[in-house]
């Protein structure tokens, strides 16, 4: 960190470090004490609707509701709670108060727990850039939607444009429409031919040209991305107060529409009507924990940098269960938006809302939303503040990604970018933005789609499970209870620290094998993705995770002494005390 000095400091004077215990003495120890004005929170609901923005994204809004409906309606609301207790919450927990009590990224934060295990901080900086290359370009489709919605008639209500086929079938509002496998919504034709013009593509070997309409809406994106984090969290704070307060306000006027639509309760009856049998399937429990695993967000480094910012102090426990509350809420709350809406499109096609509700992932909203939204009375206005809560809940897990990777970079490399944040976060904005360039193609769709699978998936849940056996079996629980008693003023309980050590881990464990032996095959628009592709995927994930034993090899081979002396010193945290500065009156810390 800039501006640091070097003090003795003796016994148990550190009033906020953890107390002597294993790997701790009471000798004379060199302390690194932190003079600097790190950046803080300006207030503290900055910070809350910072973790809320981040952990409540485009996946609460299509993916909750359709795993719910998909592995037992109601029924799975049991594992999914289970999960979010035992799993979720906890490794939520764990990164507030890691980040919180070090008060650093998470590159640097492994010189305090384990230095052997910093190559984690390196593989999750690399996810996150993979995320940035396509998470932003579905926003760059929801910004391409929210343009094309200002119009008296909606682009995607009819079958009258240059973009249709002889496939287009407009069956609202008219009776004896005949609905084939082969017919075509207008808002899927809009979809598939206007905005992402998959048919100029014969797949990943074939992407075909940057479509230029996708090149401006993103380069938007990144423009107001940049301005909302050059500044740092003074700025970024201040810019959640309206990305992540507005998708609630739009989220309750679409669940009253939605209610007041005929047939909405069959779509409500088949979200929640609980199949009892389901909870003896394997694969519920795997979705259920994947589920509050990827919403919560735990290992993306988000929450170690958004919680350093917080003083010294901070009730990080209370913050952890007030924000995994209101994700797992918005996720509940989600699904009636969206299946009062499929109910209605059922009773218009005279059909089941099972059949209706096929259509997942981004699919879910950007063809069956809008197309139901078409066919409302004051439908502009309905896909306007629909598409701006989409805008607005992708900004801010993009805010909170790519603040992960300004933050440990920055705090790993102070010297070098402490005055150059602003140049810094221009750099790093322009790197994912021409990241991103594939994902805009013809065949971008199919990018997006290997990107998510390969580029996330199974690295991040291995780099969580990596993380949380570090912190409680090498750096210590009873060392990281004692942090959070030194923020707190009390010791976590047994359930949290059983959670720490066996529970979570065993959680983690248990999506990553099942993962391994039930692999899925890759489709999109029914296309069959190729085996060179897969090939490629695999290398991707490998490119992160790969950083791990890296860096184990290099902190080996380049620190002095026997192996046993290497393994000891890699093993062993430094000892610093956080969030400590020299007053007037001495030694003392922030309060």
């Amino acid at each position: 960190m800039p501006h640091q000095e070097q003090m003795m400091v003796h016994g148990n004077l550190c009033a906020p470090g953890p107390p002597n215990n294993a790997g701790y003495n009471s000798n004379p120890v060199p302390i690194i004490i932190q003079t600097e004005s790190r950046d803080k929170w300006s207030k503290k609901m900055d910070f809350l609707l910072s973790v809320i923005g981040f952990a409540v994204d485009l996946g609460n809004v299509w993916r909750f509701p359709y795993i719910c409906y998909q592995n037992g309606g109601g029924a799975f609301l049991i594992p999914y709670v289970l999960m979010a207790v035992f799993g979720g919450v906890p490794l939520f927990y764990m990164e507030l108060a890691l980040g919180q009590f070090h008060r650093t990224g998470a590159i640097s934060i492994w010189k305090h727990i384990c230095p052997i295990f910093k190559g984690i901080g390196f593989a999750i900086c690399i996810i996150a850039l993979y995320v940035s290359f396509y998470y932003n370009t579905i926003i760059a489709w929801a910004l391409f939607y929210f343009y094309s919605s200002f119009s008296s008639t909606l682009p995607w209500t009819n079958c009258n444009n240059e973009w249709n086929t002889e496939n287009c079938t407009n069956y609202f509002g008219k009776n004896n429409v005949t609905w084939t496998n082969y017919s075509r919504s207008p808002a899927e034709e809009f979809y598939m031919r206007n905005v992402l013009a998959v048919h100029e593509s014969s797949g990943l070997g074939h992407v075909g040209y940057i479509r230029w309409q996708l090149l401006l809406c993103l380069f938007l994106i990144f423009t107001i991305v940049y301005f909302s984090l050059w500044k740092g969290v003074k700025t970024s704070g201040k810019v959640v107060w309206v990305t992540a307060t507005l998708p609630y306000v739009v989220l309750l006027i679409l669940m009253i529409r939605g209610a007041t639509l005929p047939g909405a309760w069959k779509g409500v009856v088949f979200y929640l009507n609980p199949k009892w049998e389901k909870l003896q399937e394997t694969s519920v429990w795997v979705d259920a924990a994947a589920q509050i695993f990827f919403s919560l967000g735990p290992g993306f480094g988000v929450l170690l940098a958004l919680s350093s910012y917080n003083p010294f102090n901070n009730n990080c426990y209370r913050d952890a269960i007030v924000t995994s509350l209101v994700n797992c809420l918005t996720s509940f709350v989600s699904g009636f938006v969206i299946f009062t809406v499929l109910g209605y499109m059922a009773e218009q096609r005279n059909v089941n809302v099972e059949d209706v509700a096929r259509d997942k992932g981004p699919s879910l909203l950007f063809i069956t939303y809008p197309e139901a939204i078409a066919n409302m009375v004051g439908s502009t206005f309905f896909a306007i503040i629909f598409f701006v809560m989409m805008i607005t809940l992708g900004l801010d897990s993009t805010f909170g990604g790519l603040e992960a990777i300004i933050t440990a970079v920055m705090d790993e490399y102070p010297d070098t970018l402490s005055h150059r944040r602003e140049l810094f976060v221009l750099g790093l904005v322009v790197v994912c933005f021409l990241g991103s360039l594939s994902t805009l193609t013809n065949g971008g769709a199919y990018v997006v789609k290997l990107l998510e699978e390969f580029g996330v998936g199974s690295s991040i849940i291995a780099i969580v499970f990596l993380e949380a056996t570090a912190v409680s079996w090498f750096y210590g629980i009873n060392r990281f209870s004692n942090d959070i008693k030194s923020m707190l003023g009390y010791t976590p309980g047994l359930f949290w620290k059983v959670c720490w050590v066996a529970i979570s881990p065993a959680f983690l464990a248990y999506i990553i094998i099942s993962s391994l032996m039930n692999p899925q095959l890759l489709t999109l628009f029914d296309y069959e993705f190729p085996d060179w592709s897969i090939t490629v995927g695999y290398i991707i994930g490998a490119s992160s995770f790969i950083w791990i034993p890296i860096y184990m090899v290099y902190k080996l081979v380049w620190t002095p002494g026997s192996l046993k002396q290497r393994l000891a010193v890699c093993l062993r945290p430094e000892r610093t005390l956080p969030d400590i500065h020299t007053d007037s009156m001495g030694l003392s810390p922030v309060p």
